[in-house]
């Protein structure tokens, strides 16, 4: 039986992904009994042209990705494996970016549309950020509108007061935080989490653009996540160091990490340089949507690829936040092990 599965491997790695529109695993051989995780990428070549998104590709891109990743034969059936029908879903977007680098408005309205051609109710489904200005300009609160759902920002709804994450570094407080021009010594050492996810929203779809970072690596799903559902987040931006401790820890609070039940790498376009700027002119068109269960794994293809995209574009490769993709794995967020990655190809 061993000399037969490592066949397998030998034969797997060697064929490798060739581009054809059948199923391709690409693998790496490791343990027999090492888990594994589950990335399934989603190709079209005519998805983007000249950085404008065909919305008409994007919804069986989606509806192939989630077939796949259950391993279910339509959409209904893959989305009731992984939520029910009397959840409140809370759509979670990087939109501060804009509509151009940010999580784009029409992987978004396919989601949406998906899940209440599948039964959910729309007075359940929610997309939310950070900041409702951010929503607004990235025409969230536009789409959520013609979609017939809420758009809610966890800053506007207040944080929770009974749950929080705590750290020893000290912050400096700000308006919107819970604790902004309190007189207690303790309270800049706490991010309070957003009552959305407290009080509201009982399962989150992750959505996050590929798009670098320049200290986290890659502004995805688990830094988009983290701070998006805390206050007093400025004491960790800036520095890796902080970053890679205080993500890992934030996502593995239940109220958050627990919560997600599909995540999403909108990888249509990759931006590899200019974090929450647009800058076209340092992105590639890759025509890829990536779904996954694990935020880490999809994270860290998502770093391999600004580094990849940037040594083709003659830059320098930059620096994969090792350390936090490190952390989250002891936290047991996820598979930060290339070797354990399989990654399934397909094409509608």
């Amino acid at each position: 039986m061993r000399s037969v599965l490592i066949l397998f491997w030998a034969l797997a790695w060697t064929i490798g992904y060739a581009g054809s529109n059948e199923t391709n695993w690409l693998v790496t051989p490791v343990s027999d009994y090492a888990p594994h995780t589950r990335i399934v990428v989603v190709d079209d070549p005519n998805a983007v042209r000249a950085f404008r998104v065909n919305s008409e590709k994007i919804r069986p891109m989606l509806a192939l990705g989630l077939t796949k990743l259950t391993q279910k034969p339509t959409e209904t059936e893959a989305w009731r494996s992984l939520v029910q029908s009397q959840e409140v879903i809370g759509i979670k977007l990087f939109s501060s970016p804009g509509r151009l680098v940010g999580s784009r408005p029409e992987v978004v309205a396919a989601v949406v549309q998906s899940l209440k051609e599948s039964g959910f109710p729309a007075s359940r489904i929610f997309l939310w950020d950070k900041y409702r200005a951010d929503l607004e300009s990235a025409g969230m609160v536009a789409l959520a509108r013609e979609l017939g759902i809420e758009a809610a920002s966890s800053a506007e709804e207040g944080y929770d007061e009974k749950v929080f994450y705590e750290n020893p570094l000290l912050g400096q407080l700000v308006w919107g935080d819970r604790d902004f021009g309190s007189q207690e010594a303790d309270t800049a050492r706490k991010s309070y989490v957003t009552r959305l996810l407290t009080r509201r929203i009982t399962k989150i779809i992750n959505i996050a653009p590929l798009l670098n970072h320049n200290q986290a690596g890659v502004s995805g799903l688990l830094y988009s996540l983290a701070l998006g559902s805390v206050d007093n987040v400025k004491r960790f931006e800036g520095h890796s160091g902080r970053l890679a401790t205080a993500v890992p820890e934030i996502m593995a609070l239940p109220e958050i990490g627990d919560r997600v039940v599909l995540n999403i790498v909108d990888a249509l376009i990759c931006q590899y340089e200019g974090e929450q700027r647009s800058l076209l002119h340092y992105s590639t068109v890759l025509n890829q949507i990536r779904l996954g269960l694990d935020p880490v794994a999809l994270d860290l293809l998502s770093a391999r690829e600004i580094q990849n995209q940037r040594r083709k574009s003659g830059r320098p490769p930059g620096r994969i936040n090792q350390e936090l993709f490190d952390n989250a794995a002891l936290l047991e967020l996820g598979v930060q092990d290339e070797r354990r990655l399989l990654i399934e190809h397909t094409t509608p």
